[in-house]
């Protein structure tokens, strides 16, 4: 069964990823700050594909894809922010995938299916 990570400061954000990807057949496990993330990550719960918030309060999403991309090279990562300006930054195309919020969770579930069976 894949783990994913979901990275996300909204409890009904991570609520309602959690019920749609568990009901897809992953295993989900929850953040809900940037070094939450980082520190479940280095500890136990190594996931095989995270999908990041980037506005949070403790440490943004790009400050988490940037050490992540330091210290996990090959773990695919998606954000999902509800602002599109950030795709301008440099540091958001360390990520796999870029995708803005939608109550259609149709793209990102296709791009999690996409990244997980390469």
């Amino acid at each position: 069964m894949k783990r994913i990570m979901i990275v996300d400061d909204e409890p009904s954000i991570r609520r309602l990823y959690q019920k749609e990807f568990s009901e897809d057949g992953y295993e989900v496990v929850l953040a809900s700050s940037g070094q939450e993330a980082l520190n479940q990550i280095d500890n136990e719960k190594y996931p095989d594909l995270v999908i990041l918030d980037i506005k949070m309060e403790d440490k943004d999403g790009l400050e988490v894809l940037d050490e992540l991309r330091g210290k996990h090279k090959g773990l695919p990562v998606i954000l999902n922010s509800a602002y599109s300006t950030y795709k301008n930054d440099f540091t958001s195309w360390l990520a796999d995938a870029y995708l803005v919020k939608s109550p259609d969770l149709s793209e990102l579930k296709e791009k999690v299916r996409e990244l997980l069976t390469v």
